[in-house]
């Protein structure tokens, strides 16, 4: 029988082989990858199709590209030829929100939003909130270990994984963790899948944890002559108090999303930083507006107002829409020691003035995690090559300065090259055998993270 008749009888109508279809599945949101041409997509609806996939995968030896919602940077959803992507779209569902417990189970093309809706209906929230939270899914939220805007004091998605059911590449279903919030039995699997983008196994259910929704929260807008000064600030800050939220955005990304959709916002100076508080009391926002006036703010401004907090929200979460419609983006996703911040943004300038490239600065500044987007021609080879040059010096000084090539977005395919100077020969080689352990056969998300 013809291998793929052979899986049309495991997928049925969940079996997609028509090339124009096949198209939207090649790529993730790092263009700059090119796709391959997977051979099928593949959409199944439970746990047991997912197991006899992966039985077919293995006896075909034939690559699984394992992939959520699409809107990865890293390349890590990329196709390649002859692959089967799997698509997680139709395990859509939340199986269970256990409102004593303060859990939720959820199958792995749940969106990130819906859960978070479904969450706060119950007097609950779900705190993990990366930038496309509206339309990422969770099983790709795990994949990479997402972070998002309110980690800064809340955590990322690991700190809200308790569980998980995945499987194996000959079809072994396991599951890790539990419902229970503190359980060391045994290697921590659980930690280990989270993040691992698709190469050691496919996520088929995750139990993730809630928490109490917390107050409202009150916002800070203050403006800066230099991105070293915000630097300065969000360091200040982070000693002092335990803000809800820290991030930046300097010139040419308040510039950008202005002209995208206009919201008021000072394009002429060179850095906003967004912070917010959820404490109750005024003592936290004090605190951080005088830590900005100390480092040079020009304009500090505070409200208690949720509608104005969530406009210059909007702002930052714009901040790649609108890049994008200047030209091709590359999204850098660096992360340096807290100290280091002021001094990285001094070498993002740089980096961008050596190579004639725009780079845009956005940053979950209180994590000292950075996103340079470099933004350029794609049409124009040699702009091209000025943007890949900008983006491996960006992470290269990132490594210099004691940090790391990704705080959230992962390795995928773009940053693949530079992972053993971070690691080092031994820690890259015993990936290499965690890899082998789980996948043998070198079948899923081939390429991907480590090249062998």
């Amino acid at each position: 029988m013809n291998p793929l008749d052979e899986l049309a009888l495991i997928l049925g109508d969940g079996l997609v082989t028509d090339r124009d279809i096949l198209e939207g599945y090649r790529r993730d949101q790092a263009l700059w990858a090119p796709g391959g041409w997977p051979v099928a997509v593949a959409r199944p609806a439970s746990t047991s199709q997912v197991q006899a996939l992966a039985q077919w995968a293995t006896r075909h030896r034939t690559a699984l590209v394992p992939r959520g919602a699409g809107t990865g940077v890293a390349g890590g959803a990329t196709a390649s030829d002859g692959c089967v992507v799997l698509s997680f779209e139709r395990m859509n569902r939340i199986l269970a929100i256990d409102e004593a417990a303060m859990l939720a189970v959820v199958q792995p093309g749940v969106l990130n939003g819906e859960l978070k809706a479904a969450a706060h209906e119950r007097g609950l929230w779900y705190p993990p909130d990366p930038s496309s939270y509206a339309v990422s899914t969770l099983g790709g939220n795990v994949a990479t270990n997402a972070g998002g805007l309110c980690c800064v004091k809340y955590g990322v998605t690991s700190d809200y994984v308790l569980g998980l059911e995945a499987v194996l590449a000959d079809g072994t279903a396991l599951r890790t963790g539990g419902r229970s919030r503190k359980d060391v039995a045994g290697y921590d699997l659980t930690r280990l899948l989270v993040g691992s983008e698709g190469t050691l196994a496919l996520i088929t259910e995750i139990t993730l944890r809630l928490r109490r929704r917390p107050p409202p929260a009150t916002t800070l807008v203050a403006t800066f002559t230099s991105l070293e000064a915000s630097g300065r600030a969000v360091a200040t800050i982070v000693r002092s108090v335990d803000a809800s939220m820290l991030e930046i955005m300097d010139r040419t990304a308040l510039r950008a999303v202005e002209r995208y959709r206009p919201l008021g916002l000072d394009t002429e100076a060179a850095a906003m930083l967004i912070a917010q508080s959820d404490a109750p009391g005024s003592a936290e926002l004090s605190c951080m507006q005088e830590a900005c006036e100390a480092a040079g703010g020009t304009v500090v401004a505070t409200t208690d107002d949720e509608s104005e907090g969530q406009m210059m929200l909007t702002a930052r979460r714009l901040a790649l829409t609108a890049l994008a419609e200047l030209g091709t983006v590359l999204v850098d996703d660096v992360a340096v020691p807290l100290p280091q911040l002021p001094e990285m943004f001094r070498r993002i300038e740089a980096i961008a003035a050596a190579t004639q490239t725009t780079i845009a600065t956005v940053a979950h500044a209180g994590d000292g995690n950075l996103h340079p987007l470099v933004v350029f021609d794609g049409s124009d080879a040699a702009a091209d090559a000025r943007a890949v040059a900008a983006f491996n010096e960006v992470m290269a000084q990132a490594l210099e300065l004691g940090g790391t090539i990704t705080g959230e977005h992962g390795v995928g395919t773009l940053k693949r090259g530079l992972l053993a100077r971070q690691l080092g020969a031994a820690s890259l080689e015993l990936h290499r055998r965690i890899k082998h352990a789980f996948d043998p056969g070198g079948i899923l998300n081939p390429g991907k993270v480590i090249d062998g």
